[in-house]
């Protein structure tokens, strides 16, 4: 039985549960109070008659709970506002003054982000306001871990380059495990020796934090996810959608104005 199965067959027994009641409350004051079985029989013939009650029944509660996901998410975006769009941790690609952010979080490890990446590349190309930042969110298990950990030693060190070591990450057709990163970043310049000890550093180590705490608080829990403005949008979407998000947002702050 899936979830989604699961949350109609809810749905439906919540509907059927309130008509009962009402029914009931309907005749409440009836000298003689319907029993079970004839309230029963009447709410089996109005649901036989008029199924689509319960279709209704069934949007109005997902409307409703959908409008109060959107609430808490833009709550929890805004008060988290500086760890998203303003992580030192995190890299920022496109233009850095750009009117419109969009947050990427990713795992080298990925296949969806890497067959995402090119996505990055294109709005980056057509729109000279896009602001991009890298959020890099290590959660494919112990080798991610490692090559995070490299990433973010490489970027304190040769921070010029860091966008290189990133794309030729992304580009590895197999995952990605410390030595693997480790060799990329020395083909790129990196002393080994300086990298092995910055990888040990706190500041290092501490890097992902706000990543982990935010992604909790929006219940983010695969890769790539990205936050627009006050959305989540969650999954490997394609350029198109970004592109709507992105003109979406732009309407957004025309209006604030």
């Amino acid at each position: 039985m899936t979830i989604q199965f699961k949350r109609r067959l809810a749905t439906t027994v919540f509907g059927a549960a309130a008509l009962v009641s009402a029914v009931a409350m309907s005749h409440a004051q009836d000298a003689k109070p319907l029993d079970k079985a004839a309230v029963e029989k009447i709410v089996r013939e109005y649901l036989i008659a008029n199924p689509e009650v319960m279709l209704e029944v069934q949007d109005a509660l997902e409307a409703k709970q959908s409008a109060s996901a959107r609430e808490s998410q833009t709550k929890i975006i805004t008060e988290n506002h500086d760890s998203i769009f303003n992580d030192a941790n995190d890299a920022v690609y496109g233009n850095p003054k750009g009117d419109v952010t969009i947050v990427e979080f990713y795992d080298y490890n990925c296949g969806y982000c890497k067959r995402a990446m090119p996505d990055m590349h294109e709005l980056i190309k057509a729109d000279p306001n896009v602001r991009f930042v890298l959020k890099e969110f290590p959660i494919l298990g112990p080798d991610s871990m490692r090559t995070h950990l490299v990433a973010q030693a490489f970027k304190r060190l040769m921070p010029e380059k860091y966008m290189e070591l990133h794309q030729a990450l992304m580009s590895e057709p197999k995952s990605s495990t410390e030595e693997s990163a480790l060799k990329i970043a020395v083909s790129l310049g990196a002393d080994e020796a300086k990298l092995r000890e910055l990888m040990k550093s706190k500041e290092v180590v501490t890097s992902f934090q706000n990543a982990y705490t935010v992604a909790q608080a929006l219940n983010i829990s695969g890769t790539p996810s990205y936050i627009i403005g006050n959305e989540l949008v969650p999954g490997a979407v394609g350029h198109d959608v970004l592109s709507e998000k992105i003109a979406e947002q732009r309407q957004l702050n025309a209006q604030k104005k």
